[in-house]
């Protein structure tokens, strides 16, 4: 199947489920070629910026299980070209 590449937005309001969200990212981490996280302990958020490469199967079971996850939101973009 085709490879796209994109990026994923999450944002934590609820720092209980950072490690639920880091256990999901671990499990997926053959689609992730970059990571960037920023805690902003100050307004209780986290945020976490991702670079993927995978199939639109694979990258939305990623994003629909962090959705999933209590005090998550997700949001992606990813290429309208398809990469073989």
């Amino acid at each position: 199947m085709d490879k796209r590449i994109g990026v994923v937005g999450i944002v934590i309001e609820e720092f209980e489920s950072a490690h639920k969200v880091n256990e999901t990212l671990h499990e997926l981490a053959s689609i992730i070629v970059g990571r960037m996280g920023i805690p902003r302990k100050e307004r209780g958020i986290a945020i976490i910026s991702l670079i993927v490469e995978g199939t639109t199967d694979e990258i939305s079971a990623m994003t629909g299980k962090l959705g999933k996850i209590k005090g998550v939101s997700v949001k992606s973009a990813l290429t309208k070209k398809l990469e073989d």
